[in-house]
């Protein structure tokens, strides 16, 4: 297909298109000529997952060319390319030292420790938690580490059913895209579901009232 009509396809701008080419993000098409190239279904599915990444994995341009230079890389196993991708999901980078900072960061060791999670404090992932715990100390919510196991039981339930659905994929390139898929896209999905969770629990908890009626008009 032309460029134009991959653009048709999954409502992806030609310049846009362009200048993910240009980028690396997507592969050149396949010269017909010397000014026209022809995309196969191999463009359409890595345009759509770039979108994907970009509109609901809230990742940025260069971002998202590290997960996919991961994701091209035969000799990169499967672990690390899951790895590249997780690594993405990180919030900003603002750093605190004070005793709230040093009490959290202990907190996350022995939790990884005691979990026997073959991972290190120092993972991008573990300083957020770190830093998510040391601002709700601050805020007077220091408390919540009393349930962070429950969070942490979650977490593994969660975790080994994002890996369930990719060892489902048979082929290896379904594979390796299964896995940035299931780890920046499914922590798009976890956090709805548990929005939703959150309504009907509070709801329950707290409300007297049933469920919306639904508009029928």
């Amino acid at each position: 297909m032309r460029m134009g009509e991959l653009s048709r396809k999954t409502g992806v701008p030609v310049p846009t298109i362009k200048y993910y080419v240009r980028e690396g993000l997507l592969p050149p098409g396949e010269l017909s000529s010397p000014n026209q190239a022809t995309y196969g279904e191999a463009h359409e599915r890595r345009l759509r997952l770039i979108r994907a990444l970009l509109d609901v994995g809230g990742m940025k341009v260069a971002e998202i060319a590290d997960v996919l230079a991961a994701l091209d890389d035969p000799e990169r196993p499967l672990h690390k390319v899951l790895g590249a991708a997780a690594d993405r999901l990180g919030s900003a980078n603002i750093e605190h030292d004070d005793a709230e900072a040093t009490t959290a960061q202990a907190v996350v060791a022995d939790l990884v420790s005691r979990r026997g999670w073959r991972t290190h404090e120092s993972n991008p992932a573990a300083i957020d938690l770190s830093k998510a715990l040391a601002a709700m100390a601050r805020l007077g919510h220091g408390a919540f580490v009393e349930v962070l196991d429950d969070y942490a039981d979650a977490a593994e339930q969660v975790a080994r059913a994002d890996l369930t659905y990719v060892d489902r994929r048979v082929a290896v390139e379904d594979m390796v895209e299964g896995v940035v898929v299931g780890t920046v896209l499914g922590e798009a999905v976890f956090s709805a579901l548990r929005r939703l969770a959150h309504v009907d629990a509070s709801a329950k908890l707290y409300g007297t009232e049933g469920p919306p009626e639904r508009k029928t008009s």
